[in-house]
């Protein structure tokens, strides 16, 4: 039996880069799919290549951003599988770089509002259809390196992506008795569109000494934590902060 046979899954930011690697991988495990993304021609395209496996799947045009989409989300997926068993919150950007005495006020808000009030908003949603149809299951939240460091620059990605790590650690206290098991994933720098169009090429190689793997990460090996995370393999995790970062971290 393959490890997410019959369980039902949200990824957001399925377009391209690591939400895409997921579910890829969780199509070949099984899982019944609903795909979002805020990029229609993207994410027709990954539903498009996760059906060519065999896999069932749908998708939703959405902004994470918005608590409503989020709503409607949960309840297509509720509509069409009866069911939800998983949710990876993935969808994110990069935003602007600037110091923090020189930040746009629009800008710092664009991030926050995708990179956490949208996980917020996923959750919010997430929670209560897991509890009353799958009575268990598994939230992914993805964060970031920069979710427990600091990057010069980046003050609204740093700031959304430890907000992210922090609610994750508490809806984790509050739910994982109930049987809803949540935690987050910190990438590194993955070889991602997002990654390769906010850094110009001399930048991408700089960040490579940064890895002491010495490379930037796939995302299809982030992918794999997320199938540890959402199968039974990681019945006992909850509330953990994943690294993916080539040992970035440890330097």
């Amino acid at each position: 039996m393959k490890e997410l046979e019959n369980k039902v899954a949200i990824i957001t930011g399925a377009g391209s880069g690591i939400g895409k690697a997921a579910a890829l991988l969780f199509a070949r495990n099984g899982a019944k799919l609903v795909l979002t993304d805020i990029n229609e021609d993207h994410l027709l395209e990954a539903v498009g290549e996760v059906k060519a496996l065999g896999a069932e799947a749908i998708g939703v045009t959405a902004d994470s951003s918005k608590a409503e989409d989020n709503k409607e989300i949960t309840d297509i997926a509720l509509d069409v599988y009866g069911r939800l068993d998983i949710a990876v919150n993935n969808a994110g950007i990069g935003g602007a770089i600037a110091p923090v005495g020189e930040y746009d006020i629009e800008e710092w808000q664009k991030v926050i509002n995708i990179n956490l009030s949208g996980v917020f908003y996923g959750m919010r949603y997430q929670i209560p259809a897991i509890e009353k149809t799958a009575g268990r299951g598994s939230i992914i939240n993805v964060a970031s390196i920069l979710g427990s460091v600091g990057f010069a620059n980046s003050a609204a990605y740093v700031a959304a992506k430890h907000g992210v790590v922090g609610l994750t650690k508490t809806a984790a206290l509050e739910y994982s008795a109930k049987g809803i098991r949540v935690n987050s994933v910190g990438p590194g720098f993955i070889k991602t569109p997002l990654v390769q169009r906010a850094l110009p090429q001399e930048a991408l190689d700089g960040l490579v000494a940064l890895h002491p793997i010495g490379r930037l990460g796939e995302a299809a090996e982030v992918a794999e934590v997320f199938l540890f995370l959402a199968g039974d393999r990681s019945s006992f995790v909850t509330g953990s902060y994943y690294t993916v970062d080539g040992g970035y971290t440890s330097l």
